[in-house]
């Protein structure tokens, strides 16, 4: 027995938790900062350096791991060509005069931006929501709210984030269709209410309406073709590949590749980059470092599982008697709130609470469970001081956090409310 086999389970996991949160709180890299919780948790949890080595290999020549790999950076390869050839501004261009109401248009034009996962994106939407702002009574606060809320609209369902296919790669039970489908609805609640704030105040003057000049939807579509090929022709190849071949386990993962290389293929042809923009893209570093969390995550995941502490941590937890549903809850949005980065609260906290639902609650329907810890953990990304978004969304239209905080505390209370109420509502309905 070595000196951490005495300390509880739950106190050497805490001690993991802190040392990657405190890395990452000093401006460590968050592959760095997995890679060497992933290192402690063999350590704490008792694995020899052989043992700690196996696992990380076969975590990292996982075909999973590999597919996730690759489909993230032909993600963001898709989401940065776009940004680079102007194509995400004409996109945007275009849409103006479609809608005629101001008050939709004020909200769309950030949730057009957040169809495509770029770090920061809030602020590539703040010019517009600036502009459709610029003739109403709404307070800079107010319009940093919109732009922050409604960029972020898509991210509980939408596969083309990281986040989302991480969490179909933790919990390999699940399937992307279904994961879309139970987490859909919180899409409409968090639009519904975002857009009761823009009415909530009659002394306020709206926007006004957009120029009643009509416009055509062709050029539009033609902009977001790419984006829809990866959606629709994703999701249909990889039912076709999985049907075809029921036994390879990879034909959903397959088929999203596939559409993203030609949606990538279709911008780079259509926009007529050069050989040298091409390679930037691909060696862009943000894409590098993104590959590389991936790996790391998924090692500090085999890391979880090759140490037994999973099993000791359900052993201590049921001898404690807490809640399930509060462990499901409450550890994705502290990891949430205090790191501000969606990926890092799934790829820290679902590796422990998908085992524990499977031990403390064997049987149930996991989708309830993925949702509830979705929403609580987001809402922590949500109100993180240190979300980024949040940071430059604030800065372009010059308003404090704390002002900001005063319109989107509310919001995100509403939503872990809502979340909870959507729980208990699918298991009684057993769906």
């Amino acid at each position: 027995m070595t000196f951490f086999d005495q300390i509880p389970a739950l106190i050497r996991l805490f001690m993991v938790f802190s040392i990657v949160i405190v890395c990452v709180r000093k401006n460590l890299s968050l592959g760095n900062a997995f890679f060497l919780g992933a290192v402690c948790m063999g350590v704490f949890f008792g694995l020899s350096p052989w043992a700690m080595g196996r696992s990380m290999l076969l975590s990292v020549i996982s075909s999973q791991t590999l597919a996730l790999a690759v489909i993230v950076s032909l993600i963001l390869v898709l989401s940065n060509s776009m940004e680079t050839t102007g194509q995400m501004k004409r996109l945007l261009a275009n849409f103006k005069g479609l809608i005629r109401h101001s008050r939709l248009n004020i909200v769309v034009f950030p949730a057009l931006i957040g169809l495509l996962p770029m770090p920061g994106g809030a602020v590539f939407s703040a010019p517009m929501v600036k502009e459709l702002g610029s003739n109403s009574d709404y307070s800079a606060a107010k319009l940093s709210f919109i732009n922050y809320w409604f960029r972020h609209i898509w991210e509980y369902w939408w596969p083309l984030y990281p986040g989302i296919l991480l969490v179909i790669a933790l919990a390999k039970s699940t399937s992307l269709i279904s994961l879309m489908l139970y987490q859909g609805p919180l899409t409409l609640f968090v639009l519904s209410v975002g857009y009761s704030y823009l009415t909530e105040d009659p002394s306020s003057r709206t926007p006004e309406s957009a120029d009643p000049e009509k416009q055509s939807m062709i050029p539009f579509f033609r902009e977001l073709l790419p984006v829809m090929i990866v959606i629709v022709a994703g999701i249909g190849l990889g039912g076709i590949f999985s049907w075809i071949s029921p036994g390879w386990v990879l034909g959903k993962e397959a088929g999203l590749i596939v559409s993203l290389f030609v949606s990538i293929f279709l911008v780079w042809q259509s926009n007529r980059m050069t050989v040298q923009e091409i390679t930037h893209i691909i060696f862009n570093p943000q894409t590098l470092k993104m590959v590389y969390m991936i790996f790391s995550i998924l090692v500090f995941k085999g890391m979880l599982e090759d140490g037994s502490a999973v099993e000791a941590i359900s052993r201590e937890l049921t001898f404690l008697k807490i809640p399930l549903v509060l462990i499901v809850a409450i550890l994705p949005f502290l990891v949430g709130l205090i790191t501000g980065i969606t990926i890092a609260f799934v790829g820290s906290s679902f590796p422990i609470v998908i085992p524990l639902i499977a031990s403390l609650d064997p049987g149930a329907n996991i989708y309830p469970y993925i949702m509830l810890a979705m929403v609580f953990g987001f809402s922590g990304v949500l109100l993180s001081p240190v979300h980024l978004c949040l940071i430059l969304s604030n800065q372009y239209f010059e308003s404090s956090m704390e002002s900001v905080y005063s319109h989107l505390w509310k919001p995100c209370v509403y939503l872990m409310a809502a979340g909870f109420g959507y729980f208990y509502l699918l298991r009684f309905l057993a769906i």
